[in-house]
């Protein structure tokens, strides 16, 4: 007959679960009076009143940090880690006009740590109200035996809202439109595989230079937000289609936007790299074709907006320290990316 087996025995300890979840309480407050109830609740009450909108349209989006966690808790970069998520995850939806409204988290371990979860909980719902945002709840699961003690996986979802007739997504993308580049400061959350291989291929790496700080310290800049900037063109007619580049380079992503008659053709001479581009590139010995897809190369963002409409867009954006460059110009085709010229490295 079997021994006595606890819940906490078999490795999940339901007293520092429950001083987890009190602890969370506080970062989970907010003032936004369209969040019903509070941590506790089954699952979150959220007013889908939308004052000022005619006919709103519900974005939503799921996304996740790649393995670029992995180093943010080697390194104890908890709450960079914590603005990757939630700034990746609004970009992906403030490129289709909407508003962020929601974001729900769920964090899985192998043990549950009240210190670190409490950060966790604490950085998202900072990053959410510096984009003023709530952080509404989510999920933490404490899994022994399936994820090794130490390890956390982290994932998010956000709810956002636009008014139909001013939904962003390509569709009034034409000919003889610009493509403008908007800066990354670095990795973003895309390419750590490979930074990760190097690392262990050269741990020293880590402590050398790249400008004024540390590799380590360059690919773990927090992903940007760009809503606070864009926010004041979403109303703006003249502006056709935005790409948030991540995985896969601008090529990757740009092409997700064009209608299927034209392309885009970027100037690959006019992209701005980044330093850390040239060294992971010298490190790893890689081709221009592999650092294209692999990484954003320095550009966080693409607009395609009016030829007529490229002084204001820039201007609005450098009112909100917010630089940005022409790159390229839309064409007929067979909705490509079709590159030109060659990396200024």
């Amino acid at each position: 007959m079997a021994k006595g087996l606890s819940y906490r025995q078999a490795g999940v300890d339901i007293d520092v679960a429950d001083a987890t979840k009190r602890e969370m309480a506080s970062s989970l407050e907010t003032s936004d009076e369209r969040v019903l109830n509070r941590i506790g609740a089954f699952a979150s009450l959220f007013d889908a009143r939308f004052p000022g909108y005619d006919h709103p349209i519900l974005v939503i989006k799921s996304e996740e940090p790649g393995s670029k966690q992995l180093l943010a808790f080697q390194h104890d970069r908890i709450e960079s880690i914590c603005q990757d998520l939630i700034n990746h995850l609004i970009d992906d939806i403030i490129v289709m006009g909407a508003t962020p409204l929601s974001v729900q988290d769920v964090i899985v371990c192998g043990k549950l740590e009240k210190d670190r979860v409490s950060r966790l909980v604490a950085g998202m719902a900072a990053a959410c109200r510096a984009q003023d945002c709530s952080l509404t709840g989510g999920e933490t699961s404490e899994q022994p035996g399936v994820i090794d003690a130490g390890t956390y996986v982290l994932t998010a979802s956000v709810l956002g809202v636009v008014e139909k007739e001013r939904i962003i997504d390509g569709q009034r993308i034409a000919t003889g439109d610009q493509v403008l580049a908007v800066p990354s400061n670095g990795m973003h959350t895309n390419g750590y595989s490979l930074v990760r291989a190097l690392l262990e291929q050269n741990p020293k790496i880590a402590d050398a230079q790249i400008g004024d700080e540390s590799f380590l310290d360059a690919i773990m800049r927090p992903h940007t937000c760009y809503y606070q900037p864009f926010r004041g063109l979403f109303e703006l007619n003249e502006l056709h289609g935005m790409a948030h580049i991540t995985g896969g380079g601008v090529a990757g992503n740009l092409d997700r936007i064009l209608p299927p008659e034209l392309d885009a053709v970027v100037d690959l001479s006019a992209l701005r790299i980044l330093p850390l581009f040239r060294f992971i590139r010298d490190q790893a010995g890689a081709d221009d074709a592999d650092m294209l897809r692999t990484f954003n190369m320095g550009v966080g963002m693409t607009l395609v907006v009016t030829p007529g409409s490229v002084d204001a867009v820039r201007s609005h954006l450098d009112a909100h320290s917010c630089e940005s460059y022409v790159i390229g110009e839309i064409t007929s085709g067979e909705k490509k990316v079709r590159y030109t010229g060659e990396l200024n490295w």
